[in-house]
């Protein structure tokens, strides 16, 4: 009994100290944001989706709650873009995306794992799905709502919000989620094995 409630414990601590780095890495751009080049690349997915491989769907789905949480907040009192107090007010954009990165992942993981792809395979393919959900959620229901006010935030004609969406998928959508195709499983197999020892 006492080295359950101690395994249950130190998994509790982790999960917690997963969720500190999700909320310093909101508010601390170069931990969770990577300028290269023309490019920013969000790196706050990866981190949810380690806590949705670790985890589960469920406790990924948390973490991640608090990242969209925190966006909805900020957006409000804080915003970081001309754009955010119009777009990441609305939770469907700011919250729901980021619920179902740890969703999307931590359910692809569990599902692949028990296939006949390798472990490391099942959370690659778990990383790419779970960034992907969040680029396409994010830009596909900015334009569905918000394209005229993107349009003037930007100063550019409405006709050109969808090609200029399209561009960002294309550079740091895809550049994020082969970021998180390559960390994710680096990152989550040592921990992975970490926990089973110390459980």
């Amino acid at each position: 009994m006492k080295s359950r409630n101690k395994s249950q414990t130190f998994r509790l601590t982790i999960l917690g100290v997963l969720t500190a780095i999700v909320v310093i890495q909101t508010f601390i751009p170069f931990l969770g944001y990577i300028p290269i080049g023309p490019l920013s690349l969000t790196i706050i997915p990866i981190t949810v989706i380690l806590t949705a491989i670790v985890f589960g769907p469920k406790n990924g789905a948390i973490v991640g709650g608090v990242w969209g949480m925190i966006t909805f907040i900020r957006a409000f009192v804080a915003p970081t873009s001309p754009l955010a107090p119009i777009i990441f007010t609305n939770p469907l954009i700011s919250v729901l995306p980021r619920i179902l990165i740890g969703i999307t992942a931590g359910s692809t993981y569990y599902f692949l794992e028990k296939s006949i792809i390798s472990n490391a395979r099942a959370m690659r393919i778990a990383a790419l799905i779970g960034s992907l959900t969040n680029t396409f959620l994010v830009l596909g229901l900015t334009y569905i709502f918000y394209k005229v006010p993107y349009a003037n935030a930007y100063n550019i004609d409405v006709t050109e919000v969808l090609p200029t969406i399209l561009y960002i998928l294309v550079t740091n959508g895809i550049a994020e989620a082969i970021l998180s195709f390559i960390i994710a499983p680096i990152v989550a197999k040592p921990l992975l094995k970490f926990m089973k020892t110390s459980s």
